[in-house]
């Protein structure tokens, strides 16, 4: 027999909201310097020439141009190579 009685289940107590990711200037877009590109988790995306990373790995215009995207295959250590999209700013 159970010795807890039952505690049953908490629905609706995620109370927090979303972080509003994703790519904020498409490909052809222009952009001013320090505009925000794309905000990510992680470095799905890379900087290119023309823009950088901020700690968060939020990639910013570093310069006045039109972005671009651009798919490359890049190596990792292990061997294992992988696609990320490049990121610039020409």
């Amino acid at each position: 027999m159970s010795h807890v009685k039952a505690g049953g289940t908490a629905k609706n107590v995620h109370s927090n909201a979303g972080q509003r990711l994703g790519v904020k200037r498409f490909g052809g877009q222009k952009v001013r310097a320090g505009e925000v590109i794309v905000r990510q988790v992680g470095a799905t995306k890379v900087a290119g020439s023309g823009t950088y990373a901020s700690r968060n790995f939020t990639i910013h215009a570093e310069k006045d141009g039109v972005v671009k995207f651009v798919e490359k295959k890049v190596r990792h250590f292990t061997g294992k190579t992988v696609r990320r999209t490049v990121v610039t700013v020409e």
